[in-house]
Order: C-alpha cells, then structure tokens, then sequence
C-alpha cells in the first residue's frame, strides 16, 4: 500500500477479505430468546434498529428510511404490533398519523441485540470528517447497487 492509501487493487482485495467476516458477524449475533419465535426478517431488524435509534417514527417517516413502500412497512408495522413488539398511536397533534415505537416488554432485548450494531458504526463513523463518512456511505451503496445488478435474473 501507498502512504496515501491503497491501490483500486489493494483496496478490492481488503473488502473481499472484510466483508465475508462482517456478514460472518452479523449472522452470529444470536437472536434473544424473547424474539425467537417471531420469524423476524431483514427488513423487521431494519425497521427495529431505526426505531430503537430514533425511539419513534411515523409509519410515512420509516418508509423513507428504509426505502420501502409505505404500504410495505404498513404491513411489517402491523404484524410486529400483532405479535406485541410494537405499539402503535395516534399523534396528539394530527390524528391522522400514527406513531410508532418498541414496545417496552421487547426493548431492553432488541436493545442488546441490535444497539452493538449502531454503536459499532457510531465508532466507525464519528471520526471521520462529513465528506469522509458521505465516501464510505456512497462506496457501499454503490457496492449494493452493483452487486443487485449481479442478481437479477434476466428476463
């Protein structure tokens, strides 16, 4: 490597050797026995660890966080308020949007289960400038974006 950093080269083969140990990681983080027979998915951790982050959020608010349909997230918020994850109400100053949060019986296990994940890149990202951390978030959505490309199937 470069005093200035590495290669295009260099830097291709440190993320094939990083990014199987990040997902390695992630997949260990054991689901608490609480939450076990949920069957939550992806999108569900998503949705939690915005909420545990923000504490609440509209139903409109989360879907533009996640990049989701509104009737998408709609549907996650319902079920997860079926199996009393989340609580839903109605917000004091527009009764037509509902505010959403953890339920309280399930917070300190999401909690401990998905708050490592934010303070992990609360680290990561906290001593980098604002153009650095715009870098690194750009470099991963483009790398999502080109992988996707990899696994369409064709038509």
């Amino acid at each position: 490597m470069s005093t200035d950093g590495p290669t295009v080269d260099e830097g291709v083969r440190e993320m094939i050797r990083l990014m199987p140990r990040l997902m390695a990681r992630a997949k260990r983080m054991p689901v608490p026995e609480r939450l076990r027979d949920f069957a939550l998915t992806p999108r569900h951790l998503s949705l939690l660890a915005l909420l545990l982050y923000d504490e609440s959020a509209t139903v409109k608010r989360l879907a533009e966080q996640l990049q989701l349909a509104s009737t998408t997230v709609s549907l996650m918020v319902g079920d997860l308020s079926r199996q009393n994850i989340l609580e839903r109400r109605e917000d004091e100053h527009d009764r037509r949007r509902t505010i959403v949060t953890i339920a309280g019986a399930h917070r300190p296990a999401i909690e401990a289960w998905l708050g490592a994940g934010a303070a992990a890149w609360r680290t990561a990202l906290e001593p980098l400038s604002p153009a650095e951390r715009r870098l690194v978030i750009n470099a991963l959505l483009t790398y999502e974006r080109e992988t996707m490309a990899l696994t369409r199937q064709p038509d």
